[in-house]
């Protein structure tokens, strides 16, 4: 019998990516009159980064990822974002309590994807998982273009509540919005991704209101992400073990050396676990940017605001080794991308001129 070859799939690439930041621009000074009402633990999970912005009163989810866009637009044409076959977002507080963004972006780009997906889950790895999925479809054949996109945009609105801005929490995150456009194409290659669930640490995870009751039950209170020392203390261990653990994984799995990763971009949620995750791969800081000093803490949008704000200072040359880690909310999810960049500093791949 004649051996039959599989064929490889297409190679797909990131090939572009863009962010948003809302221009309301709060510096730490604005939580410090709220300081005393602080009801959480403090410690270095809460130290407070010395900006972040913060969405305007009425900016819907959609409209954030229409601003984080509208760079793609200008590079690729209205007409070539218009026409992905993929659109996948992530949006960490929904405008409609059943509905993420996709379909109104989709509306407003004029565009009609055979893949519309609201994700609701993996929140700080949302980005990488949203590439996992992306890929997976542009090789399966389901088309030649997806559009992913992750807003954050509870910091202004959940944050800023009279009865949670003074939780040792609150001052932590910021909002904005980063995106990606993808092809299947080769010149700046996704090598691959790796993506784990870990349900058993679903429940520590948890929101509260005083007095108590189902956060969309009426009643006084206001909701807010609970805290106490034991769970901080849980959240903390495995933050700095998962990222390292899923990174090596992947590394291996690709035959990389993770020492010799070029750029490693992972979600922003304090400046400890920034120094703990390059310390346990070994690279040097230069090697590790970060952003949290001017956005604090994005979630989901952490890696490709990040990523946006590398490129556009021209600070990752083309074959350059990205590398893309995080995990997510009290560590139930963790993923981790490389890619070999093939974008100009202004975004654009260098086969668009």
């Amino acid at each position: 019998m004649t051996a039959v070859t599989a064929t490889p799939p297409p190679p797909v690439s990131l090939v572009d990516v863009a962010s948003y930041l809302p221009v309301t621009r709060v510096p730490a000074e604005y939580f410090l009159e709220f300081a005393k009402n602080r009801r959480a633990p403090k410690g270095p999970m809460f130290r407070a980064p010395r900006y972040r912005h913060h969405v305007a009163d009425g900016e819907r989810a959609a409209d954030m990822v229409l601003r984080a866009a509208e760079p793609l637009i200008d590079r690729h044409g209205a007409a070539a974002i218009a026409d992905v076959d993929v659109l996948i977002t992530h949006t960490q507080l929904p405008d409609l309590p059943v509905l993420g963004c996709a379909g109104e972006v989709a509306h407003r780009l004029g565009a009609h994807p055979e893949w519309v997906i609201d994700l609701h889950n993996s929140g700080c790895a949302s980005f990488v998982y949203m590439m996992k999925i992306a890929r997976q479809i542009l090789q399966s054949g389901g088309g030649r273009t997806a559009l992913i996109a992750a807003t954050q945009n509870s910091a202004g609105q959940v944050f800023t509540q009279t009865e949670v801005r003074g939780l040792a929490q609150a001052p932590v995150p910021g909002d904005g919005c980063g995106v990606g456009l993808l092809a299947v194409a080769d010149e700046a290659p996704v090598l691959g991704v790796e993506c784990r669930s870990y349900g058993e640490f679903h429940g520590d995870m948890t929101g509260e209101v005083d007095p108590p009751r189902k956060y969309w039950e009426p009643g006084p209170g206001q909701f807010r992400i609970a805290f106490s020392d034991s769970k901080i203390a849980k959240v903390f261990a495995r933050g700095n073990r998962l990222v390292p653990e899923v990174s090596r994984a992947l590394c291996d799995r690709l035959g990389i050396d993770p020492r010799t990763v070029d750029t490693f971009v992972t979600n922003q949620p304090n400046r400890l676990f920034l120094r703990n995750w390059r310390e346990a791969l070994e690279l040097s800081s230069d090697r590790h940017p970060d952003t949290f000093d001017e956005c604090g803490n994005l979630f989901g949008a952490g890696i490709p605001v990040t990523l946006d704000t590398e490129n556009r200072a021209g600070r990752i040359p083309n074959g350059s080794l990205v590398l893309m880690s995080a995990f997510a909310h009290a560590g139930d999810f963790a993923g981790s991308a490389a890619v070999r960049w093939g974008a100009a500093p202004d975004g654009r791949a260098p086969s668009d001129g």
